[in-house]
């Protein structure tokens, strides 16, 4: 009893099909495909690999029935080996993967939503929302502030906010000064100060004493004005000169 293979080749072959017995292992499924198809290459170096479309590649020794779901066809895929290389493929993939992580950026306020809004429109409305929420923290946070500020005020100036007997003021506080040597240079300072205040005054006074009376020298003045308006307004004679008549 036999079963149909087909085979989906690579270019330049076509779709393979094959007749084979169940009793077949899979490793020689291929010996038969060479044997009906004399063009294919020689796979002595398993260049050319026999899979199922899906699922794992069987061992050699796997019967050719088992791969049969209940039917007569089995639908198997030819392709090449591709020597693999010398390695560190893994090695570049990660220090690529640090180049892109390196200059990669978190700012994306210029991207849009769904809904065509921008990334910064959408953050600046949550922390105006989350600014409006926290307002009566902030009120409540400076009646503090200022209620404290208040009685530290209260305690410098000695007044009890609740009524109960009475501190003494630390602003207000008396203190004695000692310091003699001070208190009578300061006392000199004051007597010389209303000395040269009182000497300014009585020289004013005499300097008043000394000067004419505004009214006389006015007097003086208008005068001398009027003596020279009158110079300048009186016409000189005129003598007559004699021309002698020529002989």
């Amino acid at each position: 009893m036999s079963a149909t293979v087909l085979v989906s080749a690579f270019h330049p072959f076509s779709t393979l099909t094959l007749s084979a017995p169940l009793q077949t292992q899979f490793g020689d499924l291929y010996d038969l495909l060479s044997e009906r198809y004399p063009n294919l290459p020689n796979n002595e170096s398993d260049i050319l690999v026999l899979s199922p479309h899906s699922g794992r590649i069987p061992t050699p020794e796997t019967p050719f029935s088992s791969l049969l779901d209940g039917s007569d066809l089995l639908s198997l895929r030819l392709s090449p080996r591709l020597p693999g290389g010398k390695g560190g493929f893994g090695s570049q993939l990660r220090a690529a993967g640090g180049r892109m992580s390196s200059q990669k950026t978190s700012n994306n306020d210029s991207c849009r939503d769904l809904s065509g809004r921008r990334l910064s429109t959408i953050k600046e409305a949550k922390r105006l929302a989350e600014y409006i929420e926290s307002e009566p923290e902030r009120k409540k946070a400076q009646l503090e502030a200022k209620k404290a500020k208040l009685e530290a005020l209260e305690k410098k100036l000695g007044i009890n906010p609740n009524g109960e007997g009475s501190s003494e003021p630390l602003a207000g506080k008396k203190h004695r000064l000692d310091d003699t040597e001070y208190v009578e240079q300061s006392r000199e300072l004051v007597d010389n100060v209303k000395s040269a205040v009182t000497a300014a005054m009585l020289k004013k006074k005499k300097k008043a004493k000394i000067s004419p009376p505004p009214a006389e020298k006015t007097a003086t003045e208008t005068t001398g004005a009027a003596a020279a308006a009158e110079k300048i307004e009186t016409p000189t004679p005129v003598q007559p000169v004699a021309v002698a008549a020529a002989t």
